[in-house]
C-alpha cells in the first residue's frame, strides 16, 4: 500500500524551495506527493495573493514535473483550512488503514503544538519533516511537543508504510535561501526575484501585477 503524502501551504508565491522540498520528499519516499494550498490559513496573517491565484502559480510551478500534483480540497472546503479536518475528510476517501502523512518544514514543525487538535493530529497522520542544516529540531522543540514526540522519531522511509500514522519521519534536505515573504517584499520594492520562482511562475506574477509587481 503507497503512502500518500500531502504537502500544505500557503504557496504565497510558490517558489524554488517548495519545488526542490516536494522533489526531494518524492525521491526519497518514492511516493507522489499532493501539493495543497490553504484557503484561509488560520495559523497566518492573510495571504497576498487570492487562493485562486495562489493555486494557479501552484499548478505553473510544478506542470511537467513527475509525481507532482495539485490538491484543491481546502479551497473547495468553507471555513479555516485546518489540518485536522483536512485529514478526516482524506481518511474518508483513503480509509482508516492507509498510510497518510504530512510533509511540513521543520519550522512550522516546532509549532505544532498551536496547531488545531494537535494531539489528535499525531495519532491520525504521520509527518514528514524536511530537515536542513541549522534547523530548529534539536534545540527549540517545546516541551509539550517534546514529550508527546517520544517513541514517534524514525529514520526510516519503511516505518511509515507498516503504520497509518504516528510517526514523525525527519528527511534531510539542502539549504536553500528561499523565503515567500521575503520574495514579496523583494517584488514589491522593485528588487531582483524573478530567479527564485520557477519561470512560470515569475511571467504569471508579472502579467497579473501580484505582490505589486511591475512588467
Amino acid at each position: 500500500m503507497a503512502l500518500r503524502l500531502v504537502y500544505g501551504g500557503t504557496f504565497d508565491p510558490f517558489h524554488n524551495g517548495h519545488l526542490a522540498m516536494a522533489r526531494i520528499a518524492r525521491d526519497a519516499l518514492d511516493t507522489g506527493v499532493s501539493l495543497m494550498p490553504a484557503a484561509d490559513p488560520p495559523h497566518r496573517a492573510a495571504p497576498g495573493a487570492s487562493a485562486e491565484h495562489r493555486a494557479h502559480m501552484l499548478a505553473l510551478g510544478i506542470a511537467g514535473e513527475p509525481g507532482l500534483s495539485v490538491d484543491r480540497r481546502e479551497l473547495d472546503r468553507d471555513g479555516p483550512s485546518y489540518s485536522i479536518d483536512t485529514v478526516a475528510a482524506l481518511r474518508q476517501v483513503l480509509g482508516a488503514a492507509h498510510p497518510l502523512a504530512l510533509l511540513v518544514g521543520a519550522d512550522s514543525f516546532v509549532g505544532l503544538a498551536n496547531w488545531h487538535e494537535w494531539r489528535a493530529l499525531l495519532e491520525s497522520v504521520h509527518f514528514v519533516v524536511a530537515d536542513r542544516p541549522g534547523s530548529p529540531l534539536d534545540a527549540m522543540l517545546p516541551p509539550e511537543l517534546s514529550a508527546a514526540l517520544h517513541g514517534r522519531w524514525t529514520a526510516s522511509p519503511e516505518d511509515l508504510l507498516n503504520a497509518p500514522a504516528g510517526r514523525v519521519l525527519r528527511l534531510n534536505q539542502p539549504p536553500h535561501p528561499e523565503s515567500a515573504s521575503a520574495i514579496r517584499a523583494d517584488i514589491a520594492a522593485g528588487r531582483p526575484w524573478q530567479a527564485r520562482v520557477p519561470p512560470a511562475v515569475a511571467r504569471y506574477i508579472l502579467e497579473r501585477g501580484l505582490y505589486g509587481a511591475a512588467a
